[in-house]
């Protein structure tokens, strides 16, 4: 992930930044983003319990509880422990049970040399015994159960959430109550994950959030190892004619973006084997051809829809498009009167197309990335939909939330390379909201462009971007 943003886009950053409550996804979409840009996962952990600690003495407490689990959120309620230990009795009470993440590990590691005492538990047995400790603490922070938690905790967790639930301590939770715990206050770390939380800065940085980064892969399902031929979702490209390379390249990248069955209904016949065709007879698409793109449409998943079109064939557009329960418009489609699917539908305009659908010309300033964005949000915002606006910095908006790519390289100016991003658009579009499947699609084709781009310099093709999606798609995070 790049490390340099825009001059301008660290002025007007805040005001592109989302407020309210951030879902678990998101969150660890946003971390894995921060870690990216060079903040290690312990260093959150440190921020994170340092607040929790300052949280706890705001109380003026005596004694303190600090239940953890084997996770991170375990792992800051050690570091909390850590920084309680002068001046504070601190007692931790950690399920010594089941696999430690790393992080948890190395901070219990990090409590055995502290003035803490440590209680580790296996059993509800080993709870009752431990019984004291819940009832002469002023105050117990959970740190049991972090975001991803949900449904009623297994034992002994269980009893742990009883009996600090019976005490008469006040409870303070870390980032989120643990389930089925009460909680006096809630620390949440760098956004809020349920209503009522006391928020506190960890050092996560602006452009962790207002830019795509590879946290955003994260957002991707896992396929099933049961899944069958087709749960990889279908897309139909309807494109071809005037230019007779760009359907196939929307549909190669809809392949190697996970979609399972792409169909390619054109006039132009390539010899792709992995594409399924849908001959259409003349050399254009027109009106003839309306009734069968419609019943391709109306089984698709997605509709990816203008990849080498041509001018003459927009009515056909507009007649198709209110069948597609999603669609991703690029290129010849971009034009007025505006087509829009029955669902989600995704626009990908560079700026002269822009300009066409909005009336509204962009600077000139390849710099000007927020002034940009503000144009793209409020096109997008009287569109009711979601905008790529292509360019040096992507601008992904659906007219609520802003988002900016800065991956890519200039070489990726050779035709076609938007027809690839069309089609991974629709692959993933296929599984996820129209929002986060745009953002993926430009970070993901980007790093592709940047890979190949060392290799190739400036005799890049837009082919080759298509086999190093899966490379960069599907990276797992930890």
């Amino acid at each position: 992930m790049k490390c340099v943003i825009m001059p301008d886009l660290t002025v007007c950053a805040e005001e592109f930044l989302e407020e309210g409550v951030i879902t678990h996804e998101r969150m660890r979409a946003v971390d894995a983003n921060a870690q990216a840009l060079g903040v290690t996962g312990l260093q959150l952990m440190e921020s994170a319990g340092k607040a929790l600690a300052a949280s706890v003495l705001a109380l003026h407490t005596d004694t303190v509880l600090i239940l953890c689990g084997r996770g991170n959120n375990g792992g800051d309620g050690m570091v909390a422990a850590r920084y309680l230990q002068r001046g504070v009795d601190t007692a931790v009470c950690y399920l010594d049970a089941g696999t430690r993440s790393p992080s948890c590990a190395h901070q219990l590691a990090a409590l055995r040399g502290c003035r803490v005492t440590l209680h580790p538990f296996v059993s509800t047995d080993d709870l009752r015994a431990l019984s004291s400790l819940f009832s002469k603490a002023d105050v117990i922070v959970d740190a049991l159960l972090g975001t991803g938690a949900a449904g009623t905790p297994k034992e002994p967790l269980a009893t742990c959430v009883a009996q600090a639930n019976a005490s008469r301590a006040k409870i303070i939770a870390a980032d989120v109550p643990s389930p089925g715990m009460r909680a006096d206050r809630i620390c949440a770390f760098h956004r809020p994950k349920v209503d009522g939380s006391e928020v506190v800065d960890i050092g996560i940085s602006l452009e962790a959030e207002i830019c795509t980064g590879p946290g955003d892969l994260t957002l991707i399902p896992v396929r099933k190892r049961t899944s069958h031929k087709g749960a990889g979702g279908e897309v139909l490209v309807i494109g071809g004619g005037p230019y007779q390379g760009a359907p196939y390249l929307a549909g190669l990248g809809a392949l190697r973006a996970g979609a399972d069955i792409v169909r390619v209904a054109s006039t132009v016949f390539e010899p792709v084997p992995d594409l399924i065709y849908e001959r259409l007879a003349g050399d254009r698409i027109g009106g003839e051809h309306t009734e069968r793109l419609i019943a391709l449409a109306e089984r698709a998943d997605v509709v990816v829809c203008g990849n080498g079109l041509g001018t003459e064939s927009h009515e056909v557009v507009l007649a198709v498009a209110p069948h597609c329960k999603k669609a991703v418009f690029d290129a010849d489609a971009l034009r007025l009167p505006f087509p829009k699917a029955s669902g989600e539908t995704v626009y990908t305009p560079h700026a002269g197309e822009f300009t066409r659908i909005s009336g509204v010309r962009l600077s000139e300033d390849a710099g000007d990335a927020c002034g940009r964005a503000r144009a793209a949000q409020a096109a997008a915002a009287n569109l009711g939909g979601t905008i790529l606006l292509k360019g040096p910095v992507d601008v992904i908006t659906d007219g609520r939330r802003v988002r900016f790519n800065r991956t890519g390289d200039p070489a990726m100016s050779v035709g076609g390379t938007g027809d690839v991003l069309a089609g991974v658009t629709g692959a993933l579009l296929c599984h996820l909201p129209a929002f986060e499947a745009t953002c993926i699609a430009a970070y993901a084709v980007g790093r592709a462009g940047e890979c190949v781009a060392e290799e190739r310099g400036e005799g890049m093709l837009a082919s080759d971007l298509v086999d190093r999606i899966p490379k960069e798609l599907f990276r797992r995070q930890k």
